[in-house]
C-alpha cells in the first residue's frame, strides 16, 4: 500500500493556472445521466397508481360501511319483524290458551249438565216405572173392584128378584121409599110417618153395597153411633133385611121422639 501523499494529491487535483481563455473546470467533467426524468415520470406513475389504490380502498371502504349499514338496517328490519312475529305468536298464543280454558270450562260445565240431565231422566225413568207399576197395580184392584161388584150386584139382582115382593112389603108396612144416592154402590132409604104430629117429616140414611158387609155412611137425623152400629152389625150376621130395615125406622122414631 502506498502512503497518502497530500502534496502530491493535491497538485494532482489542482488544476493549472490558466488563462481567462482556458475552459472551466466544470467544463472538464465528464457528463454523468442520473435518469431523472424517467425517476419522475416513475414516482409519477407510482403516485398515479398509488392515488387510484388509495381511491378504490376509499370507495372499498365507503362502499362496505353503505353495505354495512344496510345490512345493520335490513338486520334491524328483520329483528322488528321477528319481535313482532313474536308478538304475534305469543297473543296467538294467549288467546289460544284463552280460548283453550273456556273451550275446557264450557267442556266441563256441559258434561256436568249433561250428568245432571242423565240423573234426572234416571230418575224421571224409576219413576216412571214406579208409575207404571202403580198404574197396573192399582187398575188391577180396580179390575178386581168391578168384579167384585160385579159378582155382588148380580148377587143383589138375584136376591132382589127373590125378595122383590118381600121388599115391597116392607115398604108398604114401613112407609119406606127407595132411591139411589149418586152413586152405584149406594142406596138411599126415606122413611115417612115417623111423627104422628108430622106425618110429612122424613128421615133416611145411605147403604154401602160394595162389599158383602153393609155398612151405613150418612143418616139424618143423626143417631146413636153405638146404637147405629149394633144395628149394622147385626144385620151383616143374621143377613135379615127385612129387620134391619124395622130396627131402623125403630131407632128413627127414637131419636125424632
Amino acid at each position: 500500500m502506498s502512503s497518502f501523499e497530500p502534496s502530491l494529491s493535491t497538485s494532482g487535483m489542482r488544476p493549472p493556472l490558466a488563462s481567462a481563455d482556458a475552459p472551466s473546470m466544470a467544463d472538464s467533467l465528464p457528463n454523468i445521466n442520473f435518469g431523472f426524468e424517467d425517476l419522475r415520470n416513475r414516482m409519477a406513475q407510482f403516485t398515479a397508481k398509488f392515488d387510484a389504490f388509495i381511491e378504490r380502498g376509499r370507495k372499498q371502504v365507503l362502499e362496505e360501511r353503505n353495505q354495512f349499514h344496510i345490512n345493520l338496517a335490513e338486520l334491524q328490519e328483520d329483528e322488528r319483524m321477528r319481535q313482532r312475529d313474536i308478538e304475534i305468536v305469543t297473543l296467538k298464543s294467549q288467546t289460544h290458551e284463552q280460548t283453550l280454558q273456556k273451550e275446557a270450562a264450557e267442556a266441563a260445565e256441559m258434561h256436568a249438565a249433561i250428568s245432571s240431565i242423565t240423573l234426572e231422566r234416571d230418575a224421571r225413568l224409576a219413576k216412571r216405572d214406579r208409575l207404571k207399576q202403580q198404574i197396573a197395580a192399582t187398575q188391577q184392584a180396580i179390575n178386581q173392584k168391578l168384579e167384585a161388584q160385579k159378582t155382588h150386584a148380580k148377587h143383589l139382582d138375584a136376591q132382589s128378584r127373590l125378595n122383590f115382593p118381600e121388599l115391597e112389603f116392607w115398604q108398604d108396612y114401613l112407609c119406606l121409599r127407595i132411591e139411589g144416592a149418586g152413586r152405584e154402590d149406594r142406596l138411599k132409604f126415606i122413611y115417612s110417618h115417623i111423627l104422628e104430629k108430622d106425618w110429612e117429616a122424613e128421615a133416611w140414611f145411605e147403604l154401602g153395597t160394595a162389599s158383602r158387609d153393609y155398612e151405613v155412611s150418612r143418616t139424618k137425623p143423626k143417631v146413636n153411633p153405638e146404637a147405629l152400629e149394633r144395628v149394622v152389625d147385626l144385620v151383616n150376621d143374621d143377613r135379615d133385611f127385612g129387620a134391619f130395615l124395622k130396627r131402623m125406622r125403630k131407632l128413627f122414631v127414637e131419636t125424632m121422639n
